[in-house]
C-alpha cells in the first residue's frame, strides 16, 4: 500500500522560506515522476511542480517560477520542494503524489490516494 508524508510547512512571513519534503513508502519511488500539488481553502487543486525520475526534466508553474526548487533523493525515496521568496498566495496545503511531468504540466496519476498534506500559511 502506498502511503506518503509530506512535511516542512509552516507559518512564515512574506519573503521567507520553507522546505517541503515528501517521504513515500509502498511505491517503487525511483520509477516515477513526482509532483508537488497545492489547494487553497475553496479553490481546486493545482500543479505547481514535477520531477522526472531521473532529475533529467522539471516543470515549473507560473506562479512559483523563479522562486521554487523541486528536487529528489531516489535513495532516501523523498522529494523536496525548496520555497523562497513566498507570498500570501502561496498559502495552501501542499501535497506530494506520482505525476505526469510534462513541458507544460503536471497531473496528479495512480489511485485518489493523497497523503495528509503539510500546510504552508504566508502572512503579509
Amino acid at each position: 500500500q502506498v502511503q506518503v508524508a509530506e512535511s516542512g510547512g509552516g507559518l512564515v512571513q512574506a519573503g521567507g522560506s520553507l522546505r517541503l519534503s515528501c517521504t513515500t513508502s509502498g511505491l517503487n519511488f525511483g520509477i516515477y515522476a513526482m509532483g508537488w500539488f497545492r489547494q487553497a481553502p475553496g479553490k481546486k487543486r493545482e500543479g505547481v511542480s514535477c520531477i522526472t525520475l531521473n532529475s533529467g526534466r522539471t516543470y515549473y508553474a507560473d506562479s512559483v517560477k523563479g522562486r521554487f526548487t523541486i528536487s529528489r533523493d531516489n535513495a532516501k525515496n523523498t522529494l523536496y520542494l525548496q520555497m523562497n521568496s513566498l507570498k500570501p498566495e502561496d498559502t495552501a496545503m501542499y501535497y506530494c503524489k506520482a505525476a505526469a511531468c510534462g513541458l507544460t504540466y503536471v497531473d496528479p496519476v495512480g489511485d485518489n490516494y493523497w497523503g495528509q498534506g503539510t500546510q504552508v500559511t504566508v502572512s503579509s
